[in-house]
């Protein structure tokens, strides 16, 4: 596979979870780390990394828009809940899984 082709599909791919993502509101943040080590947020760093890369300017409130397809403050007064104690523990003790870019295994 050319390399054309081959950054088309994954575009593709990134495009459909990310609009997966936006229509599974009811998806935790917490819930994602906990699982998969990256979170909607970890996914706005990488997008925003991705922009600095080829040198276009973006904010992190910007890059959260596109991820979350809202503000990010809409999206967490609207379906962000408490996390439970035991989401919270989980997330403490799987902290050395986590993304690199979300700094939580540092």
């Amino acid at each position: 596979m050319d390399d054309q082709t081959r950054t088309k599909l994954e575009a593709a791919a990134f495009r459909a979870l990310v609009a997966h993502l936006q229509k599974r509101k009811d998806v935790q943040n917490i819930e994602l780390m906990n699982l998969s080590g990256f979170c909607r947020n970890c996914m706005s760093k990488w997008y925003m990394a991705a922009a600095k890369q080829h040198d276009i300017n973006m904010s992190y409130d910007d890059a959260r828009k596109i991820i979350y397809g809202m503000p990010y403050d809409e999206w967490k007064s609207n379906y962000q809940h408490e996390a439970s104690d035991e989401q919270k523990q989980i997330f403490q003790d799987t902290k050395a899984l986590h993304s690199d870019i979300s700094n939580h295994n540092k």
